[in-house]
């Protein structure tokens, strides 16, 4: 059941937040949907540019119309994320999305009002929501490249909602993009949002580059082989706590790589024997699914998806 985020808000707001989670391959959607299926979660499913480029648009599309077929217990969203313009435009015209970002973001605040306006009147026009964002984390993400924090300025924040009519506003409070997070003692800006949350009493936040670069996972990769040095992300005990703040949706990409790497290294590791795709394919999709399962309990949102579909039949 494909459904909005605004949807989805409406029912997480102040209570949980909704997993917003990045794929690029049919392991990767299994996996998501067979984890969001057995924790019972409503979730939303992230298509980035990059992610659009490297398996072609047509494809992923036709995986999420599929898959909305093969687990009829799904509720979820169908997000873009990180577009710019022209990307949204696209995805509004494909008649999936039910959801686009538009990250004009690197430009000064009047530009990106300018540019995410006109991507929220094409959206709303066929009944698609729109998140955009304010401030910048630091890292990589797509074509969009920041050296270092610019934090939201909670006044620009409430300015930014009601210049542009946006659906949900993504929030730099201090995480960041990638799985190097934090050095010394950085931490998350939860004065931030505790001021947006004043400013806009109800309105959806969201929460980018929050995976929490399981150690576990780090050390497993570097075992078998990966060279990965430093990494760190963010407190998952936090997750509630932003929830309460307003942040209804929280993205996590970077955790469900590590998953794949993990997997990946092992098996070959363990089988250099192997050479069948399918095989570590196998593990994986059961493997990620439970990392979803899991990741879902952390955001408040396992459990969820009966009184949701409840909610939308009314």
């Amino acid at each position: 059941m494909i459904v909005t985020t605004k949807e989805l808000f409406q029912q997480a707001y102040g209570k949980y937040a909704i997993g917003a989670y990045n794929i690029n391959n049919l392991e990767q959607t299994m996996g998501l949907f067979k984890g969001n299926v057995e924790s019972k979660a409503p979730f939303i499913v992230q298509l980035s540019k990059g992610a659009r480029s490297y398996t072609h648009k047509l494809m992923l599309e036709s995986m999420m119309t599929t898959a909305d077929k093969i687990f009829p217990d799904a509720v979820f969203a169908v997000h873009l994320d990180h577009g710019d313009e022209e990307t949204c435009m696209d995805c509004i015209a494909s008649g999936v999305y039910s959801s686009v970002m538009i990250d004009a973001s690197h430009f000064p605040i009047e530009k990106n009002i300018e540019i995410t306006k006109r991507v929220v009147d094409a959206a709303h026009a066929k009944g698609i929501v729109v998140e955009a964002e304010l401030g910048q984390l630091k890292g990589i993400e797509e074509d969009v490249h920041a050296a270092e924090h610019v934090y939201t300025k909670p006044e620009e924040a409430e300015y930014f909602v009601k210049q542009t009519g946006i659906d949900s506003l993504a929030c730099a409070i201090g995480t960041s993009h990638g799985a190097f997070k934090f050095k010394g003692d950085q931490k998350l800006r939860f004065d931030i949002l505790e001021k947006i949350q004043k400013l806009l009493p109800g309105f959806p936040l969201v929460m980018h580059g929050s995976s929490s670069v399981p150690q576990d996972e780090v050390a497993r990769i570097n075992a078998a082989g990966g060279a990965i040095k430093g990494a760190s992300g963010v407190d998952a005990s936090q997750f509630l706590g932003a929830a309460k703040l307003g942040v209804t949706k929280i993205n996590i990409d970077t955790d469900g790589r590590l998953v794949w790497c993990r997997v990946h290294r092992e098996f070959f590791r363990d089988h250099p024997e192997k050479f069948d795709l399918r095989d570590p394919g196998k593990v994986f999709i059961p493997e990620y699914a439970k990392f979803i399962a899991a990741k879902n309990v952390l955001l408040g949102s396992a459990g969820h998806v009966d009184e949701v579909r409840a909610a939308l039949k009314k």
